[in-house]
């Protein structure tokens, strides 16, 4: 099994067509977690809730990691979650990052 870091960056561009499966797989993961929740229209429950803004730094990264577990583990059954960490941009802005492993794909 591989493991892989993947950070939430919007300034990331879509491949439509992933020369791999472990390229579509850490796109998908990083589509996740960079995806707020209510914002797809067919799929409204796709992504990470929001609802964090003016929560306490610590209890607004519990939620969101719990978020990030939840949606990784519904949408891409193809990786095991082995931990999520964050960053703040200056603004305040929580970056989460995922280590990631990879289940056998063939």
């Amino acid at each position: 099994m591989s493991s892989y870091t993947i950070t939430a960056n919007e300034s990331t561009n879509i491949d439509l067509a992933p020369e791999s499966t472990v390229a579509e797989i850490v796109q998908n993961v990083r589509t996740i977690i960079g995806t707020v929740k209510y914002s797809i229209p067919l799929d409204r429950n796709f992504g990470i809730d929001g609802n964090v803004v003016d929560m306490p730094i610590h209890q607004a990264q519990a939620h969101m990691t719990n978020e990030i577990f939840r949606a990784i583990r519904q949408y891409e059954p193809r990786v095991l979650l082995e931990g999520v960490t964050f960053s703040a941009d200056i603004s305040g802005k929580l970056i989460p990052t995922v280590e990631v492993t990879i289940r056998e794909v063939s």
